[in-house]
């Protein structure tokens, strides 16, 4: 009896630790996510609401002469005038969780399941639930021991999550998002793990580290079964590392502190169902197919796609930091030749050195060559300019492509924009942002003090445009919203567009570098200016994040994210009616 209470009350420790995580997640409160206004999110959609002048005022009626001094020195320095600076707004977000996460548990979810199907995990499968089947005695003892099996491997993978946290800190890891030397790194470790997966090499931890855990997981109870689940984790991490790797480099490049914790919790999950459903349901693994070649040509499989996602952050390091080196085509080509190394590999066309023959074609590999080749042939157009909109948010911006006979425009109807004639004859920065994605047919401009010039000329709302180099949702919006009819011509005809991307390297001259009181570092550069007074002046560091502004500076209705089309229009309409009033 004591024993299996013991067994219970572990159990229940166990999985109250995981639903802790999950429910931290999914119900943790806004403002302890907004606690560090000191990040950089560049893929992140938020949505945050703007309360009037009044209420703002209501808000702050005991700290405001305080608070709106710091932030004025703050904005000041940023180009803002001081008037400006008394607009400082509260975030009421009411959203329970980013969509950002779901969408960080979704890859690492499917990572884990690829991770799963490599030949140094998939062959444990009978092997463990042969064996609990045996060591359990009954059906039930079973069960229980192979759910604490899986409990203890997403255990083991969410606490490594929450050390990448611990170790770089919930702001490094949005700083790490843009920088440079991180992408940099980010590329050659996924080149290295992709060449791992083709064969070139295997990378292994220490094989005392896995004798010692192999050994401790003789001991009975729970400490044995642990112990048996660390052996997994160590054995198979030739397999699983350059996976984690994958996987952990969108949770960096989404730079929120829960990133590597979420997505080490789907990656795990898909692991550790597998080893619990099979040992629940033992008969059911005469369905599996046996191990064979084909979990060899899966690992290849993955290591080219590792590969070609190392390109990803190869790009963003260029497109930051102006190296004008890895254009569009550049990029496209790479793509297109391993799309189809990888079509000539699924039909056996090309095998490497631990590969078996290949002597016939199932249907399940014909399938998937056939999508491959198809995917190749999709993408070939995009050399002379083609949109490739699937897909277009990974690629560098079609502004830096060298040969486009499509004029780099979008598919949408261009109308002549609006008169803008001013009394600035030369925009600022409009060299520097040449190969910044165009939305053709407007007329952006790139520093505040012009654009608020602009539309005192005008009489029009300033549209800012927080955007960055590297913001795949930035992408998006400019490839399937702002260039739709409707949309483009209230914007070229109604608005002053200001683009602000908040994170170019471009460093700034010494006499406007500044300390920010808000941010309590060193604003150094162009897109930290920026980035600086979005968190000041309009309290957010999401990118992509619209804001429609009077001459002052002054929200005029609620700021938003990306969005569809019709609620984008709905959001230009109020903002032109509240301009209006």
């Amino acid at each position: 009896m004591k024993t299996t209470a013991i067994k219970r009350t572990l159990l229940r420790s166990v999985f109250l630790f995981l639903v802790a995580i999950f429910a931290f997640v999914v119900l943790a409160p806004k403002q302890l996510r907004a606690q560090t206004p000191d990040t950089v999110s560049t893929n992140d959609v938020e949505f945050t609401e703007v309360p009037s002048a009044s209420q703002q005022v209501i808000a702050n009626k005991k700290s405001a002469d305080s608070l709106a001094k710091i932030k004025a020195d703050s904005v000041a320095k940023a180009g803002v005038s001081k008037t400006d600076a008394t607009t400082i707004k509260a975030d009421t977000n009411t959203t329970d969780i980013p969509k950002s996460l779901w969408q960080l548990f979704i890859i690492g979810f499917l990572g884990g399941f690829a991770a799963f199907l490599l030949p140094c995990v998939y062959p444990m499968l009978p092997l463990t639930v042969s064996f609990f089947t045996k060591r359990g005695g009954s059906r039930a003892s079973a069960i229980w021991q192979s759910c604490l099996y899986g409990f203890s491997i997403i255990f083991i993978y969410v606490v490594f999550g929450l050390l990448i946290t611990i170790i770089f800190g919930p702001a490094a890891l949005n700083g790490l998002a843009t920088n440079g030397i991180f992408n940099f790194f980010f590329f050659l470790m996924l080149v290295v793990f992709g060449a791992s997966f083709l064969g070139a090499f295997e990378i292994t931890l220490p094989s005392s580290l896995a004798n010692k855990l192999d050994a401790n997981s003789d001991k009975g109870g729970f400490a044995g079964i642990f112990f048996m689940a660390a052996t997994l984790v160590v054995v198979s991490f030739s397999c699983t590392g350059p996976a984690i790797g994958g996987v952990l480099s969108s949770a960096f490049t989404k730079g929120d502190r829960l990133a590597p914790a979420v997505v080490m919790f789907g990656f795990s999950l898909a692991i550790a169902l597998p080893f619990t459903i099979f040992a629940t349901f033992p008969s059911a693994l005469k369905s599996l197919p046996k191990s064979g070649g084909w979990l060899n040509s899966v690992k290849v499989i993955l290591g080219f796609i590792e590969i070609a996602f190392a390109l990803k952050f190869l790009s963003n390091v260029d497109l930051a930091y102006h190296w004008n080196l890895i254009d569009r085509e550049v990029v496209l080509s790479l793509w297109i030749a391993i799309g189809i190394l990888m079509s000539l590999y699924l039909i056996g066309k090309i095998k490497f050195s631990h590969d078996s023959d290949v002597t016939h074609l199932t249907v399940t590999r014909t399938f998937i060559a056939m999508g491959m080749f198809a995917f190749t042939i999709y993408m070939v157009p995009g050399l002379w300019g083609a949109p490739l909109k699937a897909i277009s948010a990974l690629l560098p911006p079609l502004s830096t492509q060298d040969f486009d006979i499509s004029g780099g425009g979008s598919s949408a109807a261009i109308a002549t924009p609006a008169n803008t004639s001013s009394t600035i004859k030369v925009k600022k920065y409009e060299e520097l942002f040449k190969r910044l994605p165009k939305v053709k047919g407007l007329d952006e401009w790139y520093d505040y003090d012009q654009a608020v010039q602009l539309s005192k000329e005008l009489h029009k709302p300033i549209f800012i445009d927080f955007t960055g180099w590297n913001c795949v949702n930035c992408r998006q919006m400019e490839q399937n919203v702002l260039p739709y009819p409707e949309v483009l011509k209230r914007l070229q005809n109604d608005f002053v567009i200001l683009q602000m991307v908040i994170d170019d390297k471009t460093e700034l001259p010494k006499a406007e570098q500044y300390n920010s009181p808000v941010q309590r570092k060193d604003i150094t550069t162009l897109g930290g200016k920026w980035l600086d007074l979005e968190i000041s002046k309009y309290g957010s560091n999401a990118q992509p994040y619209y804001v429609i502004t009077n001459e002052k500076g002054e929200p005029l209705v609620k700021p938003v994210g990306a969005t569809d089309i019709k609620s984008f229009i709905s959001y230009l309409d109020s903002g032109i009616a509240a301009y209006k009033k």
